[in-house]
């Protein structure tokens, strides 16, 4: 980071470290995630993006796949950005991407570009076609290994016929089934590497929708929850000082059990035990936070959440410092019956996402 930035946040740690911190300087990295609503290119694929061709329901020409690029990073290059961080994320989840390539013509984008990001991504077995995502800039963070961790889960059982709602049959993250009745949904993706010579551990989630109901639909994200807790003790076996970062769209508030004991997130750092998991938008829910809306109701499906190690007050090592939800009014709907919604894609205007994106802080003090 650069040394005006590093002086630039001087101030407003000085206010939460103390005096002491007047005479130090700190390294200041954003992590963010982003879910990108639906973003397809034109081009026909073995998915079902029928809805996102030229002839299709949105009739998704290259001119709106461009505006549709050029907006997302717009929002990106601002996230967690402010009087005192003026620096682009370094690290950044995203999910609802059609394909590798889309994120290569994101990168690629003129006010993105200078910042170099490298890309990992693997095809899931969405039905949709709607993967994760992870960008890195390349002179900040080194990926060491990453893989894509599938999350097997079934529907009733083979017995058990369901009616489908004509809610269902609109959904858009409609839940697809398999003859065995496996639920076709988006893998967990690792990420581990240097960021500026320490090593973190990064999860990119998406987990299931809630087509046909919360209460059909929770034990599926109850079983992505238990499987981002197994994936984390795996990492603590390898290494019990081990650094995670949770992110994603999880389809789940911060009180929901998929959250709440399927991960084991706690509200309060003080709660947080060894191997354990703080979510700081938990607090960011009570008080009223939303990252998106439905049918009235504001919630936090998007989520980034650390280990217990990466909330020590000594900040020697990178440390939480704090968190976000990037909502600017120029990402606002501002009129209408959506007024205060995220401005979304709709038939008069290519806008951003119907989700806000969130954010978190990582501190460490300069040598």
């Amino acid at each position: 980071m650069r040394i005006k930035s590093l002086i630039a946040v001087l101030f407003v740690l000085s206010s939460i470290f103390g005096a002491n911190a007047q005479q130090k300087k700190y390294i200041v990295h954003t992590v963010a995630f982003y879910n990108f609503e639906n973003l397809f290119d034109t081009i026909k694929g073995t998915n079902y993006d029928e809805e996102w061709l030229p002839g299709g329901l949105q009739r998704w020409t290259s001119e709106k796949y461009k505006q549709k690029l050029e907006n997302l990073s717009k929002v990106l290059m601002q996230i967690g950005t402010n009087d005192q961080q003026k620096e682009a994320p370094t690290l950044i989840g995203c999910s609802e991407i059609e394909n590798r390539g889309v994120l290569e013509d994101l990168v690629k984008q003129p006010n993105i570009i200078k910042n170099d990001y490298g890309i990992v991504h693997f095809d899931s077995p969405d039905k949709r076609g709607i993967d994760v995502g992870f960008l890195y800039q390349k002179k900040h963070f080194k990926p060491t290994s990453f893989i894509n961790v599938p999350l097997i889960i079934y529907r009733g059982n083979n017995n058990e016929k369901e009616k489908e709602t004509e809610e269902d049959k609109a959904d858009k993250d409609k839940i697809e089934v398999g003859k065995d009745n496996r639920v076709y949904t988006r893998d967990i993706l690792l990420v581990t590497g240097f960021l500026d010579g320490e090593e973190i551990n990064i999860m990119v989630n998406h987990w299931p929708s809630r087509s046909g109901g919360e209460k059909k639909s929770s034990p599926f994200r109850e079983a992505a929850g238990r499987l981002t807790k197994k994936i984390m003790d795996s990492i603590y076996k390898v290494n019990p000082n081990s650094k995670i970062i949770i992110m994603g769209d999880l389809n789940d508030g911060t009180y929901n059990k998929s959250v709440k004991e399927g991960v084991g997130a706690k509200l309060k750092k003080a709660e947080v035990k060894q191997f354990g998991v703080y979510n700081p938008f938990e607090q960011m829910a009570k008080d009223g936070n939303a990252s998106l809306f439905y049918r009235d109701s504001g919630d936090i499906f998007d989520q980034i959440m650390v280990s217990e190690t990466l909330i020590k007050s000594d900040f020697t090592t990178f440390q939480y410092w704090k968190a976000g939800i990037y909502n600017k009014p120029f990402m606002i709907e501002k009129f209408g019956r959506y007024a205060g919604y995220p401005l979304r894609h709709s038939a008069n205007e290519i806008g951003y996402s119907d989700h806000f994106p969130v954010y978190i802080y990582l501190v460490k003090e300069a040598k």
